[in-house]
């Protein structure tokens, strides 16, 4: 029991001067902080109060400048004042003709009012006519489209034309020759025919007995030559 009492006085010793320790490091940071913060306080302080002098003294200026444009500006106010009442008996005689004011300007309000009237009606005019200006420039973009369909349309027409011009003279030729065609065969049908006239009615033989006519019965050559004749002929 003396050694544990023993060692819980040194334990608790200790912990006491830990704790002054640890009071007295606090007390100084504590102490040194505030210093630091006095500090920047009253520099804080320093430069608030110049810029209040400066501030101060500006506005100081601007105040003096402004009650001397304010001085200035009510004596200008009197002397107008006073000129404009000196001048008002000498201008009573000079303002007699414009006595008839209102109803001038009564007659001017009336031809403003009928000049408005009618720039209202020409812009009313010119719209319409912007309009009309607008339709016409789509019509003729429309005609101008048509128009390049007609081009094209010629243009195929005449392409029809040269096409048609040449068949009709190549069916010219042919039919010319078709023409000289059958022109030759009727000529070589008539010689056929003509021919075996001259056969057939020789006083010289018979059409049976005639040496001729054997000839004709009896030769190949003959035979065969005057076949096709008679072939061309019908």
């Amino acid at each position: 029991m003396d050694e544990l009492t023993v060692n819980h006085e040194a334990a608790i010793q200790e912990l006491r001067d830990m704790h002054n320790i640890t009071m007295t490091t606090l007390y100084e940071e504590h102490a040194r902080t505030m210093r630091d913060l006095r500090k920047a306080h009253e520099q804080q302080k320093v430069t608030l109060e110049e810029d209040f002098e400066k501030l101060r003294l500006s506005l100081q200026d601007q105040v003096d400048t402004l009650l001397f444009q304010k001085s200035s500006l009510r004596d200008k106010a009197k002397r107008f004042e006073e000129a404009l009442r000196r001048s008002t008996d000498e201008h009573i005689d000079t303002l007699a003709p414009y006595q008839h004011i209102e109803e001038d300007l009564k007659s001017l309000k009336d031809v403003v009012e009928m000049k408005n009237n009618q720039i209202h009606q020409q812009e009313k005019k010119i719209s319409d006519l912007e309009r009309v200006a607008q339709k016409n420039v789509v019509l003729e973009e429309r005609m101008q489209v048509l128009q390049q369909q007609n081009e094209d349309l010629m243009a195929r027409i005449d392409n029809n034309l040269a096409l048609s011009r040449q068949l009709s003279e190549e069916n010219a030729n042919l039919q010319e020759n078709v023409e000289k065609e059958n022109g030759e065969k009727k000529r070589l049908s008539r010689n056929n025919e003509e021919l075996l006239w001259r056969l057939q009615t020789s006083p010289l033989c018979s059409p049976c007995s005639s040496p001729i006519h054997r000839s004709f019965s009896t030769s190949p050559t003959l035979s065969s030559s005057i076949t096709p004749l008679a072939d061309l002929a019908s």
